[in-house]
């Protein structure tokens, strides 16, 4: 990889050219010649040396981050450069340091410059940030911060996270068949939901901090649950728009019986309803929500939630899902001045897990599911993200699985566990065949 130290100023400038390179497309819609960026891939770390990635048709800030991010975050990349080959996209990757990675080079997890580079592309796609090596630096200077940085700067307000059981990962369902069956409107061993988390208020972005020393007994320390009546509709908006295209059903998770904050969302959610009558709206306490995600997920359509009620429970219906490493997310906001798609950051909702880097363990599928939430909700390409999950349902046909997403019953299927490498491989050759 080709890295050549160039100054902030000029990496704006190569960025605006991309952009217009990539509206001049030529027949069968390769652009690589003719890119400022050909010859490479092009990518920024926190000093501001560009990185040489890549040309494409849609200009994505790519931000591998810490652990297994760089191994996961790189399939996603063939895979959208598969796509590219075969319906004729063209796109310019950006690399940009964010978490663990950035504070080792830079001192800090979200560079302003990296900040404000993300925030001229297209859509951003992530790895994961964080590890031990980190956890003990202040709060404001650990890896995590990159990404409620990112978040904000970009202004993406609602996070996507579908939790889908697919039929190949059935026996990797902790859950009986029964139970399923039970709660499935079609009386299938499935679900399908989807997970709406507001993303940029509430409790993770409220007034926090500590009186006292820590030491006495009178110390103590606080975070502040916030919303306004703006982030609660916006959020709202975007449930009832999806359950509008799903099964019609909306669940509002709060735990308005104790906090004043849930009563305001329900309220407004009551009020919000209003305007979508063919939508059925109910509501549930988050206790009894994470207790219903076990007893009887086949219920739920569309939950909507704050952010701290959706961090938790979309990662108990991950389990449910066969593994942390199959769920994608997408954020996503509106579109501004100036943009020419709405803002947009797809990551996998698993962590860096530095205990199986460069292990070839790590599954990449969430990566890989994640771009195609990025090419259906920022570039409105359906037909390329189905072809991407198609391969991905093909792929799990053929028997192949990564340790986390095996069978818990042994020997009762034709299951092939392969590692990382393998099994982005056989994706990228059926998406390649079909």
């Amino acid at each position: 990889m080709r890295v050549a130290q160039t100054p902030l100023p000029l990496l704006y400038e190569r960025l605006a050219v991309c952009r217009r390179v990539a509206d001049v497309k030529p027949a069968g819609g390769r652009v690589a010649d003719r890119s400022p960026l050909a010859g490479g891939r092009a990518g920024v770390a926190g000093n501001g040396a560009i990185h040489y990635i890549n040309n494409m048709n849609y200009t994505i800030a790519l931000t591998p981050g810490d652990g297994i991010g760089p191994e996961v975050t790189s399939k996603a990349v063939d895979i959208l450069e598969t796509i590219g080959d075969k319906f004729g996209h063209t796109f310019n990757f950006i690399e940009l340091e964010a978490g663990g990675r950035a504070i080792d080079s830079t001192g800090e997890p979200l560079s302003a410059a990296t900040l404000e580079i993300a925030r001229q592309c297209d859509a951003l796609l992530l790895g994961a940030v964080g590890g031990p090596k980190w956890e003990n630096l202040p709060g404001n200077l650990r890896p995590e911060r990159a990404l409620l940085g990112l978040r904000a700067g970009l202004g993406v307000f609602a996070n996507l996270r579908p939790a889908t059981l697919l039929p190949q990962l059935k026996d990797a369902c902790p859950l009986k068949d029964e139970v399923l069956t039970a709660s499935n409107p079609e009386g299938k061993p499935n679900f399908d939901i989807l997970i709406v988390r507001e993303l940029t208020g509430g409790i993770y972005f409220g007034e926090h901090g500590r009186d006292g020393d820590g030491k006495n007994a009178a110390s103590s320390a606080f975070d502040t649950e916030r919303y306004t009546r703006a982030e609660i509709e916006r959020v709202l908006h975007t449930a009832y728009n999806a359950a509008s295209k799903r099964r019609g059903k909306l669940c509002l998770v709060d735990k308005a019986n104790v906090l004043e904050s849930s009563r305001f969302w329900r309220e407004i959610t009551t009020e919000t309803a209003a305007e979508y009558k063919n939508i059925e709206t109910t509501y549930m306490y988050v206790d009894n929500c994470a207790m219903q995600l076990i007893r009887a997920p086949g219920q739920f359509d569309v939950i909507v939630t704050s952010n701290i009620f959706g961090d938790i429970l979309s990662d108990e219906a991950s389990v449910l899902s066969g593994s942390i490493g199959m769920l994608a997310s997408a954020s996503i906001g509106a579109k501004s001045a100036g943009r020419k798609y709405p803002a947009g950051m797809y990551e996998p909702i698993h962590g860096s897990a530095p205990d199986i880097a460069g292990k070839d363990i790590a599954n990449p599928l969430a990566a890989i599911l994640s771009a195609a939430m990025m090419l259906r909700y920022s570039f409105s390409l359906e037909k390329e993200a189905l072809a991407i999950e198609n391969a991905v349902s093909k792929t799990l046909d053929s028997g192949l699985r990564t340790k986390d997403i095996a069978s818990r019953t042994k020997g009762t299927t034709n299951e092939k566990i392969v590692g990382t490498n393998a099994i982005a491989a056989a994706v990228v050759k059926t998406l390649e065949n079909e």
